[in-house]
């Protein structure tokens, strides 16, 4: 069998689609055009067609806008020799340009909507069932993954990026793709251009990551979706689950800041907007001041004379619920039995959507006895409590069936937005001359039931909300729309006119290219480059002064300086971060012995383990430097003594604190407590990532106010909660250029300074940051102010160090003439200068200055 959108892919290959767009002269476009196959001839100007092979020489910004289906109408000519082409005025696509900018040009790229058997409907849809929360639990009830499917639906997204590609402008132009159709489409146009403006928008819903998590292909899904700049979502469920899903899978998590929220995504910022689409106000206007749409509104006027209509207008699938509904009518003409013979809901079925006529038998079937039953028990002579209509209505007849709907009832157990509700408020408000027009006597009034599972329910805060499953809640909200006041229904619907008829689809595009530009402001600042393969392809973007540490550059600079300063970290840097062997190995110590050995060097590991693992795994060093717990302990090297940063022995604290953290690991699954000599640390690296943050959130807020007269810190991480102490608190008035640390040693005393303020306390905690001054302070103090830096480390802590060496020139810490390497470990954002790969390309640049060293150790020194 061979799926609708591949054969029109296939055409697509071949060229056969239109552009809308380099409209210079804003050109008016032929309603409908007969042609004998090429639509590129919708536009006369022939050089813009989007399979031409001349690039655009447009310096302008253009939209490029991507989607399964171009919005046009296709019929093939009564003779069969060719086809017929209009626009779709109904399409959403066809109305997102209301929103853009006059000036910018506006291209398609889709495939067709040709007519075609509807046994050949889209294979691709296979998502679309799980993406509104349906499992395939069998074989023959929603369809087992297939990769086969899989894979043509890949080749459909690639053949998709072969048509921008020959259209595109990367400088230029902005694209955005819509739908579940096209999720990974945006992997193959980053892996073109990296710095590429791109948007994408979900129209359906996106699944709660339980269920999402089952789809075999989750992890291609979702990295694609992630090489978008913006992604949007019609609400914040749809974005919160589409969050949780990137938290749970990857570890991101998401900032919000000023209103928007963003994902760090290797160096980007992936935004994520949430706005409900609007509807075309103009077209449903128009339609509704058509003269046969009053004669249509006439008639039906006529045929539902006294009765109260219900209306409903659905598409045939599992998920719109219709039967639901009319299980709810029949509910409510039993219970309330005053309604018989006056209530009458009319139900219009449009035919299912591509293949999404799963268990469309059993549906039909189930909807037909419904209708019989209610009609029999309830009907009489010139009255039916039910009328279904299952053929498809234009536009013109649906607006008729708004105008006369007392309210319309949305059942839908899942949806992703569903326009029904505004296009049916617009026709109710009426226009000026009509026969529902502003100069009628009768009030403006539409009252709503709507599931609370639409995407629409959010923003129509009016509506009577239900939980369609449950038809008896249904149907009491049905009475009560009914029965409501006029007065009370004249408010709702004033209120939600006004929402609809200024969040039409016009701003909702608008609103999207604004975020777009705000997103990819700076796209052409960072250096941007790509790694991975297949679908874990990424682009890591990073400051343009961020770039590779070179050996031979680091090994010259370290030969001619004099006194040398190397500061490393010890997991994820000298050690592998994950390893289960937790001491350094025979070629690492050597290493470190040569390096330290030398006495033109200060070598010091730095790290957050305590000082008893790191005193036993580098016990061969004798001339190694040493912090210990972020530099609360600090050994220099030969000494045997350990310092303190601050005089405070007081760990009182510990005693508040730890009931506390063990309150909430007792009811946190997968945390636990790490207790040092100088903080305590709550990790929930293996708990629920929900739960986990909400607990750690409300720990912290705990801690803070346990320990809020305590001179401690407390302080969140990744998957962390630490408390830990400040440093000796000092009297005095520091330069606050030049802070100055309260160790025991080395540190200058305070100076006070004519007119200064009078002297004032401050509390300073331990950092790896302050283990980098003291250390360049020592020297200096020496007379050996150290002229090459070498700083290393892999996570955030390290950032500390990275910070105070940036700063440390200005603050005439180091001089201008010090060669500084602040290097992290990966490419990822730092406040370092440069990065090395991993753990084995660090050992490899070590062992390069081990070999350029003065003065290396003999084996007898390292056998001590």
């Amino acid at each position: 069998m061979q799926s609708r959108s591949y054969t029109n892919l296939l055409e697509l290959a071949s060229g056969n689609f239109p552009v809308m767009g380099r409209e210079r002269e804003r050109r008016k476009m032929p309603r409908v055009m007969t042609v004998p196959g090429s639509i590129t001839e919708l536009d006369d100007d022939q050089a813009s067609s989007v399979a031409s092979d001349n690039p655009s020489s447009l310096a302008m910004d253009r939209m490029i806008i991507v989607a399964n289906q171009l919005p046009l109408k296709s019929k093939r000519r009564v003779d069969n020799k060719g086809w017929s082409f209009s626009w779709d005025e109904e399409s959403l696509l066809l109305r997102i340009k209301d929103g853009l900018p006059d000036e910018m040009e506006v291209l398609y790229v889709g495939s067709l909507n040709v007519d075609v058997d509807p046994i050949e409907q889209d294979d691709v849809a296979q998502l679309w069932p799980l993406f509104h929360y349906m499992l395939p639990f069998s074989v023959d009830h929603g369809g087992r993954f297939d990769r086969s499917m899989w894979e043509a639906y890949v080749a459909a997204n690639k053949l998709f990026s072969q048509k921008v590609i020959e259209v595109i402008n990367p400088e230029d132009d902005f694209v955005w793709i819509h739908d579940y159709h096209l999720m990974v489409l945006p992997t193959f146009l980053r892996r073109r251009f990296n710095r590429l403006r791109m948007g994408f928008f979900l129209h359906s819903p996106f699944p709660s990551s339980e269920i999402y998590r089952t789809l075999p292909v989750r992890e291609e899904i979702l990295k694609a979706l992630l090489n978008s700049d913006l992604i949007g979502f019609h609400t914040f469920d749809y974005a919160r689950h589409f969050l949780s899903c990137c938290s749970r899978m990857f570890g991101l998590e998401y900032q919000s800041k000023r209103g928007y929220i963003g994902l760090d995504y290797f160096g980007r910022t992936v935004g994520i907007k949430i706005m409900p689409v609007g509807i075309h106000m103009g077209q449903i206007e128009s339609v509704m001041k058509l003269a046969d749409k009053e004669w249509r509104v006439g008639e039906l006027k006529q045929q539902f004379e006294g009765k109260t209509v219900f209306l409903g207008v659905d598409d045939m699938d599992v998920f719109k619920a219709i039967n639901l509904k009319l299980l709810a009518m029949e509910q409510l003409l039993k219970t309330h039995p005053s309604w018989q013979g006056r209530a009458v809901l009319v139900q219009i079925a449009n035919p299912a959507r591509g293949k999404g006529g799963i268990y469309l038998d059993e549906i039909q079937a189930e909807i037909d006895e419904s209708c019989k039953r209610i009609n029999e028990q309830f009907g009489k002579p010139g009255y039916q409590p039910i009328v279904y209509i299952d053929s498809p209505l234009g536009i013109n007849e649906r607006v008729a069936y708004y105008s006369i709907a007392e309210c319309v009832v949305v059942t839908a157990v899942r949806d992703g937005l569903n326009l029904t509700p505004y296009e049916y408020i617009v026709c109710r408000e009426g226009i000026s001359g009509s026969e529902t027009g502003s100069d009628s006597n009768e009030p403006k009034k539409s009252m709503l039931v709507v599931s609370e599972f639409i995407g629409c329910s959010p923003s129509l805060s009016g509506a009577i909300r239900v939980n369609p499953w449950n038809v008896e809640a249904t149907a009491e909200a049905m009475n009560e729309a009914i029965s409501m006041s006029e007065a009370e229904k004249q408010l709702r619907h004033e209120k939600h006119y006004r929402y609809v008829s200024t969040h039409n689809v016009g701003y909702w595009s608008k609103s999207f290219l604004q975020d777009m530009e705000r997103t990819c402001a700076d796209h052409f600042r960072k250096r941007c480059w790509g790694i991975g393969l297949g679908f874990g392809f990424r682009v890591v973007s990073l400051d343009p002064n961020f770039r590779k540490l070179s050996i031979d550059e680091i090994v010259s600079a370290y030969i001619k300086a004099k006194n040398r300063a190397i500061l490393l970290d010890y997991d994820g840097t000298v050690m592998p971060q994950n390893s289960i062997i937790k001491t350094p190995s025979r070629e690492v110590i050597s290493l470190l012995n040569t390096l330290s050995g030398d006495q033109n060097n200060k070598v010091f590991i730095v790290s957050g383990r305590g000082r008893e693992s790191l005193s036993k795994a580098l016990s061969p060093c004798k001339k190694l430097g040493i912090a210990a717990e972020h530099g609360y302990f600090m050994r220099w090297p030969g000494d045997v003594e350990w310092e303190t940063c601050g005089h405070s022995n007081d760990f009182g604290w510990m005693q508040m604190a730890e009931p506390v953290m063990k309150l909430y690991t007792e009811a946190t699954d997968g945390s636990s407590i790490e207790t040092k000599e100088s903080a305590l640390v709550w990790q929930y690296r293996d708990a629920d990532p929900g739960f986990g943050f909400a607990q750690a959130k409300e720990m912290l807020d705990h801690l803070e106010s346990v320990l809020a007269n305590e001179p401690v810190a407390v302080k969140s991480g990744q998957y962390i909660v630490e408390v830990k102490p400040q440093s000796e608190v000092f009297v005095g008035q520091p330069n606050l250029h030049q802070p100055v640390l309260t160790c025991k040693k080395f540190f200058p005393a305070f100076i006070c300074y004519p007119r200064r303020p009078a002297p004032t306390n401050f509390p300073i905690e331990a950092s790896k940051g302050l283990v980098a001054e003291k250390i360049f302070t020592s020297m200096a103090e020496s007379g050996k102010q150290a002229d090459f830096v070498l700083c290393i480390g892999d996570d955030r802590s390290d950032e500390d160090m990275f910070e105070i060496i940036g700063n440390a020139i200005s603050r005439n810490m180091l001089s201008v003439n010090t060669n500084v390497f602040a290097c992290t470990v990966g490419q990822k954002p730092s406040k370092a200068k440069y990065y090395l790969d991993d753990t084995n390309e660090v050992i490899l640049m070590l062992e390069n200055l081990a070999e350029a060293t003065d003065s290396p150790v003999t084996s007898e020194d390292e056998s001590e």
